[in-house]
């Protein structure tokens, strides 16, 4: 139906688009299959002879079966990959703080920009392009259409970043009430922070998560100030990283983590009566925008109406 449609002068930039495409899609895989065989190459030959020959075959097959697809996302990624070391660890960042931990996951969501770029470029085509002369009109609209697909998966990540942390910093006060309680009734920091994982998992999984993990760190003998530290960025919230400061400052100087978790409480609780304080007053300029646009209008008709129609009704009656 396409082709119908198109003339053979239209079709000559669509099929050189399509023959250069395809040729970087090929290049880049003989150079990604080039590297991983010569990594492999590399890896057999610095281990010892004993250890591969009893490599367990259930793993090797298991591995075989997604080395084609990690090689695939791997080629797809590489040109939205981050290069600089500050821009990658901005970007694992960003992606803890929206849950994803796993090192493949910039790799992965990097591939998924490039998915999007391509079908949303594909769909501006099948909309613009048939029956249509080339112009500027069909460019700019073709442009438009690739650009919001390309930033579609990073609106939502902004939008899961956002929901998590908005989890985080709904359900901080209640679990750091328990900790304090927990403390206070003389148990340890990993102990509470077991039981307030055991209270709250099921209204709080957000945050119990993040304790869990911060937990099963220090059982695995981390130092407490990395996985403190590790906790706050993870999170990425405000009130998470002040209370891991808090925390590595008592323990690094040995005092009272029961007086630090109280005074971390009464800051929060402070903080968050100031933030419903902040809102209420914003709240009577907020509401002139609704009274405006929709309020006033009904008003304006119901009281202006009746005389407007009698006017009218006076204006055009024959004297």
């Amino acid at each position: 139906m396409l082709f119908a449609v198109l003339g053979i002068e239209d079709l000559i930039p669509l099929l050189v688009f399509g023959g250069i495409v395809a040729g970087i899609w090929a290049l880049l895989s003989m150079i990604s299959n080039r590297n991983s065989q010569a990594l492999d190459r590399l890896s057999r030959l610095s281990r010892p002879q004993s250890l591969a020959d009893i490599e367990d075959p259930n793993k090797k097959a298991n591995a075989g079966k997604f080395q084609g697809l990690a090689d695939a996302v791997k080629s797809i990624s590489k040109p939205l990959m981050p290069q600089t070391e500050l821009e990658q660890n901005a970007l694992k960042n960003k992606l803890a703080n929206a849950g994803f931990r796993s090192e493949a996951a910039p790799m992965v969501y990097s591939g998924i920009r490039i998915v999007c770029l391509a079908v949303s470029f594909l769909i501006a085509l099948s909309i613009f392009v048939p029956g249509r002369p080339m112009g500027f009109r069909m460019i700019g609209g073709i442009v438009i259409i690739t650009g919001i697909g390309f930033y579609i998966p990073s609106v939502i990540l902004w939008y899961l970043r956002s929901k998590r942390q908005q989890d985080i910093f709904l359900s901080l006060p209640d679990a750091l009430d328990l900790l304090v309680v927990c403390v206070e009734s003389g148990l340890g920091l990993d102990a509470a922070m077991r039981k307030v994982c055991d209270e709250m998992g099921t209204h709080a999984k957000t945050i119990t998560e993040e304790f869990s993990l911060a937990n099963f760190q220090l059982q695995m003998g981390r130092p407490r100030r990395e996985v403190l530290h590790d906790l706050g960025v993870r999170t990425g919230v405000d009130d998470v990283k002040s209370l891991a400061a808090i925390l590595i400052q008592a323990d690094r100087f040995g005092s009272s983590i029961a007086q630090a978790l109280r005074v971390q409480s009464d800051s929060m609780r402070t903080r968050r009566k100031q933030i419903a304080e902040e809102k209420a007053a914003k709240t009577a300029v907020q509401l002139l925008f609704p009274l405006i646009l929709f309020i006033f209008p009904g008003i304006f008709v119901v009281l202006v109406g009746p005389a407007a129609i009698s006017i009218m009704e006076n204006l055009l009656k024959p004297h």
